[in-house]
């Protein structure tokens, strides 16, 4: 009984561990947790959980450690393209005056739908180079990691069924 407590365990631990990190978060912890035999409602908590976790560390240092990056000779490439690219994006949402719910929504959705390149890692460096408040970015995130891991849900749950496994 101890071993198959600490197996469960374990295995939830894996699925928190996936969802931290960039690229596969959330989007990629679930199938692998209903994959592993864990039970939906726990799996998706411990996933939003775990994919929310970098979040306030992305929102408050990503940006800083981007400028400071900036002309360094190794690492200088990289971060001017990511820092290029925020700001190209943060000018454009900005200038199509969509307000702070705009903002909010067109954030929310960017998350929650799970394709590749969007994300809480994603859509909080965004939010971060946006000027977005940490409540607004914190809220709007939450909230689209938790319809990416409904979204992420449902196909799992179809393509166990579909496929058997």
């Amino acid at each position: 009984m101890v071993l198959l407590v600490e197996e469960l365990i374990s295995k939830y631990f894996a699925a928190f561990f996936i969802s931290m990190v960039p690229l596969i978060e959330l989007r990629g912890a679930i199938p692998i947790a209903i994959g592993m035999g864990l039970k939906t409602i726990p799996s998706i908590i411990v996933c939003v959980f775990g994919n929310m976790l970098p979040v306030p560390i992305i929102y408050f240092f990503a940006r800083k450690f981007l400028i400071w990056g900036l002309d360094k000779p190794i690492i200088g490439g990289i971060c001017h393209f990511f820092h290029d690219k925020g700001e190209k994006v943060g000018r454009k949402l900005m200038a199509r005056k969509t307000g702070k719910c705009g903002l909010m929504l067109a954030l929310i959705l960017f998350v929650g739908i799970p394709i590749p390149g969007t994300g809480a890692w994603t859509g909080t460096l965004g939010a971060s180079f946006l000027g977005m408040g940490a409540k607004e970015t914190a809220l709007s995130v939450s909230l689209g990691v938790i319809m990416a891991g409904i979204i992420m849900v449902i196909v799992s749950l179809v393509g166990v069924h579909i496929f058997g496994l």
